[in-house]
């Protein structure tokens, strides 16, 4: 047993997060967290951790376990490099060098005896240096620097200039270069691009320690886990094989609940219909007390409350102009060249993925378009007649906002009714609506994110990763949404399941980007 979590309860002011939640997780298990976006799972990982203080419970990790997390939220020193980032992973390693080091120093000072005892821990620490790979180091940091395309950011590069998927891509390569006993993974794959999830997905198939994986990506658990936890309405039940057996027992369970709470419901009311007729009468007194006997001892069936399914309706505005766009040797970047010189057009009508690997200028074309990046040179021309809608990938800052006050920032001539209304629409429930942006999760932030996007009209939809932190409802609803929406779309994405039947072209940034991949 690696880690034993018994009678677990946590919740946030007067909303319960979990309640007498129990799990344990075995040597060797790769294991899928999932559940809908605000029940908890990067909450139940911070108990795990210790981040974290649950209202009730235990938490017993087995002694001498190293664990790995990977946090989106770890500050990165200022003047480090990723290289240097990356060999902090062998500190242990390099302070074993300090130490013989050290030693050799004191050797010319010390008498027989204690040279002999120096002797002796120099030469343990050196078969520990040895048989740990110390001496090749270097050559691992540039592997992973290489797998995960951090070679292409420069591995000298200072990390306080990384974005955010950068900034993911080198904790993710420390963290495989720490080989922990166990790896506790929180949506690792939201700021990769393919090639580096399939390298992330061969690398967990072969792993041979345990790890707890977050993810609302569907192929890719299906590729690494063996076991599933399903997180629902503060209830968490395990579910040997992958995510499409989960989803096959789950759906069975809940149709066999289903009907038993039909027949149910109909016998509770046949005995309260008998009890109500036949009480008064002396002759069939006592029939009706047998009934409330049995009505009384009834384990009542309770049928679990439904989520809020999000619906993403986009309002829609005049049709534009033939051309959304023309470029004309468009060359964008912010100190150097990210592309060649680009002469591209979009129709309306047009509905285009961006793809290709991080860091090569997708998000960059993106506002180069847009006009919040000015190109190094030359032109591009917006047509007529757009009412363009912006999803950014990621937002600087923390945002003091209630999700009432952000909406209203946006359309201040809307009533909390409509507020509350376009906000519920979007799959979030009072609790929510009324809390602070900063508390929610991930995906929650994302749908207050899309509720402003899809209540203004637009006719031109700019996309970046709009996918990411988003659970398997929304995503499957803001892709029925996309299907529908009539105007042009430009959509920066890493997941072909989500994209390849919205679009009508791809585009592979790797064709023109001047970075080498």
């Amino acid at each position: 047993m690696i880690l034993s979590v018994s009678n677990l309860s946590h919740g946030f002011g007067d909303r319960a997060i979990f309640n007498n939640v129990s799990f344990r997780l075995l040597k060797g298990e790769h294991i899928g967290l999932i559940g809908a976006n605000g029940e908890g799972k990067s909450t139940f990982l911070n108990i795990v951790i210790g981040k974290l203080q649950p209202d009730e419970g235990k938490v017993e990790w087995n002694k001498n376990v190293r664990v790995g997390y990977l946090d989106q939220h770890t500050v990165l020193e200022r003047g480090m490099t990723v290289r240097d980032v990356l060999k902090s992973a062998f500190k242990y390693l390099f302070d074993m060098e300090a130490r013989q080091n050290e030693l050799y120093d004191k050797m010319g000072l010390v008498e027989a005896d204690e040279l002999n005892s120096m002797l002796e821990e120099t030469g343990l620490i050196q078969d520990l240096l040895t048989h740990n790979d110390f001496y090749s180091i270097d050559v691992k940091v540039e592997e992973i620097g290489r797998a995960l395309g951090l070679d292409d950011v420069g591995l000298d590069k200072d990390v306080n200039d990384l974005s955010g998927g950068q900034r993911t891509k080198v904790l993710l390569g420390k963290l495989l270069l720490e080989k922990p006993d166990i790896l506790l993974l929180d949506e690792p794959t939201n700021y990769l691009d393919e090639q580096h999830i399939e390298w992330l997905k061969r690398y967990l198939q072969e792993y041979e320690n345990a790890f707890i994986l977050i993810s609302h990506d569907i192929p890719f658990l299906n590729n690494v886990v063996n076991l599933i936890y399903h997180m629902e309405n503060q209830e968490l039940n395990r579910y040997v094989g992958d995510y499409n057996t989960f989803m096959g027992i789950y759906e069975m369970r809940k149709t066999q609940l289903e009907s038993a709470y039909k027949r149910q419901q109909q016998e509770i009311a046949d005995l309260e219909d008998f009890v109500a007729r036949n009480k008064a009468r002396v002759s069939t007194r006592n029939m009706a007390m047998s009934r409330q006997k049995k009505l009384d001892k009834m384990d009542v069936i309770e049928l679990s409350k439904e989520k809020p399914k999000p619906e993403f309706n986009f309002k829609e505005a005049r049709a534009a102009s033939r051309y959304i766009f023309e470029t004309k040797d468009l060359v964008i970047g912010y100190d150097e060249p990210l592309s060649r010189p680009l002469t591209l057009q979009m129709e309306r009508g047009q509905k285009l993925a961006l793809t290709g690997a991080n860091g090569i200028g997708k998000t960059t074309l993106l506002k180069s378009i847009l006009g919040i990046i000015p190109p190094l040179s030359g032109t591009v021309t917006l047509g007529d007649y757009l009412y363009k809608g912006y999803f950014e990938q990621e937002l600087k800052g923390a945002n003091n906002n209630s999700c009432i006050e952000e909406i209203w920032k946006e359309y201040p001539s809307y009533s909390q009714y409509e507020v509350r209304t376009a906000l519920a629409k979007c799959g979030l429930t009072t609790k929510h609506i009324e809390s602070k942006v900063m508390v929610l999760s991930g995906g929650e932030q994302a749908k207050v994110r899309l509720c402003k996007l899809i209540n203004r009209e637009t006719n031109i939809l700019l996309l970046d990763e709009p996918t990411n932190h988003l659970d398997v409802d929304a995503k499957e609803e803001l892709k029925r949404a996309l299907k529908q929406y009539k105007g042009s779309i430009l959509l920066i994405s890493h997941e072909p399941e989500f994209y390849k039947d919205i679009v009508t072209d791809v585009w592979n940034c790797e064709d023109w980007t001047t970075k080498t991949i």
